[in-house]
């Protein structure tokens, strides 16, 4: 009987992730949070299947005393929550680079892996908002610790 009820369990849960997803073939607008520092990145989506995509995220940011860019790469998995309102989780990585216009600090080049988890919503027109969460594990001289990044991203579907 348990595993009468296990199977049926699983088939359910099968069944209810199968919906048609509405991803769209590409998507490009703003991602914008706090990434470190270097606050809004260029965001391009590219859909890879019916429900897989590829998310391409670049900043940069130029201050007073520094220089500084980050190109990121993500794989998601796109799952659907209710009509509209899709779920996604992400792996990937990148690469970072930041330099200092003061000659007695270094810069750095570093590599990065990433997680990503967010939730976004496709309007009825070509818009989409998401919200989602980043961790980011920096491996070089500059950033070498665990941090974490929020934001709020606008693109246009097409």
């Amino acid at each position: 009987m348990r595993k009468l009820i296990l199977t049926s369990f699983a088939i359910f849960v099968g069944f209810a992730f199968m919906n048609a997803q509405d991803i769209a073939d590409n998507a490009i607008g703003l991602r914008i949070g706090d990434n470190d520092g270097l606050g809004t990145e260029i965001s391009y989506q590219r859909a890879l299947g019916d429900n897989n995509r590829l998310e391409l995220d670049l900043g940069w940011r130029s201050g007073n005393s520094f220089t500084a860019f980050q190109l990121t790469g993500l794989y998601q998995w796109v799952w659907q929550l209710d009509g509209d309102f899709n779920w996604y989780a992400g792996v990937g990585g990148g690469v970072a680079s930041i330099n200092f216009d003061n000659n007695d600090i270094d810069g750095d080049t570093f590599v990065f892996a990433a997680g990503d988890i967010g939730i976004e919503y496709n309007f009825d027109f070509p818009l989409q908002l998401s919200l989602d969460f980043r961790p980011e594990l920096g491996f070089g001289d500059y950033r070498d610790d665990l941090d974490f990044d929020i934001a709020f991203s606008v693109r246009y579907r097409f």
